[in-house]
C-alpha cells in the first residue's frame, strides 16, 4: 500500500489522478488533498478517499470548509492553510507518492519540497522544472527521488527509453527527441483572423480536456514551448535534439530517435489517464480505465513542422532555453501574466508573445543558482508583463 498526496486535486489531472487511485483501492491510500477554490468538488473528494489532510491556500476558504466538514460526518480531516502548509503535506514522512498538479508558478516550492524529501514526484508541473530548471534536477539527484513526468509527451518518452531509465541522465544511444504537439485549435485557421479569437474559441482544444490557462497555452503552442525546456531538462539534452512534430490526431505522444536508426513511439487515446496509470504503476503497469485505441478509426497519421510565424511562443521557448539562467523563468512569468490578461479580455490573443518578448528583451538574465534568484527573476516579469498589458488595454 503507497500512501499519496495529491497537490491540486480539484483540477483535470487531480481528477484524472483520483479515478485511476479509485480502481486501485488495495494499492493506494489518499494521504493529502490540495485545492485553490473549488470547495464542492474537494469535500466529494474527501467524502470518498478520507484523506488525513487537506489544504486551502485563502485562510476564508479553509474556514468554510473545516465548517463544511463538520457538517458532513468528517471531522477528522485535517485542514491546513497557506503556502507552508502545501510544502508540509507533500514531505510528510508517510507520504511515498506526491502528484505535482498545481498549475503554474503556484507549484513551484511545493513540489521542490517533495523532491528534497525523496518521494516519488510524479511531476504534472511543468512550470516548477521550467523555472528552477538544473536546481530542481539537483535535489532529485540529491535526495534520490524517483521523477516520473505526467505530461503526455514525456512520460510517452519516459516509456520509449532505454530499459531502467531514470529521469535527468543522458541516454547516448537517443539521437533525438520528437515531441508531438496537437495544432490546438487555430493550426488551419488563417493568421490574419487570429487577432479576433476569443477565449472561448482558445480553451476549445480539439482532442484534450483541459483547463482553461493550459488551453490556450496549446493554442499558441506555449504549452509546447514549456514542454521543450523540460524535455531539455528530463532527458538531459539540448535543444537542438529536441524536435516539435504537428500530430493533429494525437495518437502518437511522442517518440525517441536512436543512434542505429530505430524510432519508437507510444501511442494510445488522448487520456490523461494513461500517463498517469503508468507512472503510479511505475516500474509495473495496471488498467487505467482509457478506451483501448482502435487503429482502424485512426486510420491515418499525420505529421509537419510547425510554423514559428503562426506559433511565435514555440521560438521564443526555444530562446529561452538557450539563453538559459533565469530567462526561463522570465518567459513563464510573462506568459502567465499574459494569459490571465487574455482570458479576463484586457488584450487580444496575438498580444501574448509580445508581451512575453517584451519582458524577454527587458528583464535582465540571472544566474538561476538559488531559489531567491529564480523567484526574483518571476517576480520582475510579472511587474513588466503587467505594466505593457496596461499600456495595450
Amino acid at each position: 500500500m503507497k500512501n499519496i498526496c495529491i497537490l491540486g486535486s480539484t483540477g483535470s489531472i487531480g481528477v484524472n489522478t483520483l479515478d485511476v487511485v479509485g480502481r486501485h483501492p488495495d494499492r493506494y491510500r489518499v494521504v493529502a488533498l490540495t485545492a485553490n477554490n473549488n470547495l464542492e468538488r474537494l469535500l466529494e473528494q474527501c467524502r470518498t478517499h478520507r484523506p488525513a489532510y487537506t489544504v486551502l491556500l485563502d485562510e476564508a476558504k479553509a474556514k468554510t470548509f473545516r465548517e463544511q466538514l463538520v457538517s458532513a460526518g468528517l471531522a477528522d480531516i485535517k485542514v491546513l492553510c497557506g503556502t507552508a502548509a502545501l510544502e508540509e503535506v507533500a514531505s510528510l514522512p508517510q507520504v511515498d507518492t506526491v502528484m505535482a498538479a498545481i498549475v503554474g508558478a503556484a507549484g513551484l516550492l511545493p513540489t521542490l519540497a517533495a523532491a528534497r524529501a525523496g518521494k516519488t514526484v510524479l511531476l504534472a508541473n511543468k512550470e516548477a522544472l521550467v523555472m528552477s530548471g538544473q536546481l530542481f534536477m539537483a535535489e532529485v539527484v540529491r535526495s534520490g527521488a524517483d521523477l516520473l513526468p505526467i505530461d503526455s509527451e514525456h512520460n510517452a518518452i519516459y516509456q520509449c527509453m532505454p530499459a531502467n531509465y531514470h529521469a535527468g541522465r543522458h541516454a547516448a544511444e537517443v539521437r533525438r527527441i520528437l515531441l508531438t504537439a496537437s495544432g490546438g485549435p487555430f493550426l488551419k485557421t488563417p493568421i490574419s483572423e487570429l487577432t479576433g479569437v476569443t477565449p472561448d474559441q482558445a480553451c476549445a482544444h480539439p482532442k484534450w480536456v483541459m483547463g482553461r490557462k493550459i488551453s490556450v497555452d496549446s493554442a499558441t503552442m506555449m504549452n509546447k514551448g514549456l514542454e521543450v525546456i523540460e524535455a531539455c531538462l528530463l532527458f538531459n539534452v539540448p535543444p537542438e535534439d529536441v524536435q516539435v512534430v504537428i500530430h493533429p490526431q494525437s495518437v502518437i505522444h511522442s517518440l525517441v530517435d536512436y543512434v542505429d536508426g530505430t524510432v519508437l513511439a507510444q501511442m494510445g487515446n488522448p487520456d490523461m489517464r494513461i500517463p498517469i496509470a503508468y507512472a503510479l504503476a511505475w516500474p509495473d503497469r495496471f488498467d487505467s480505465g482509457a478506451e483501448p485505441l482502435d487503429l482502424f478509426k485512426v486510420r491515418q497519421l499525420n505529421f509537419e513542422e510547425p510554423d514559428f510565424e503562426r506559433f511565435p511562443n514555440l521560438r521564443l521557448a526555444y530562446e529561452a532555453v538557450r539563453a538559459g539562467g533565469t530567462m526561463p523563468a522570465v518567459l513563464n512569468a510573462a506568459n502567465e501574466v499574459a494569459v490571465a490578461s487574455f482570458l479576463d479580455t484586457q488584450i487580444r490573443f496575438t498580444a501574448i508573445p509580445s508581451i512575453i518578448e517584451h519582458c524577454m528583451e527587458t528583464v535582465p538574465i540571472a544566474a538561476a543558482d538559488s531559489i531567491s534568484a529564480v523567484l526574483a527573476a518571476d517576480e520582475e516579469a510579472r511587474r513588466v508583463a503587467r505594466e505593457f498589458v496596461h499600456t495595450l488595454s
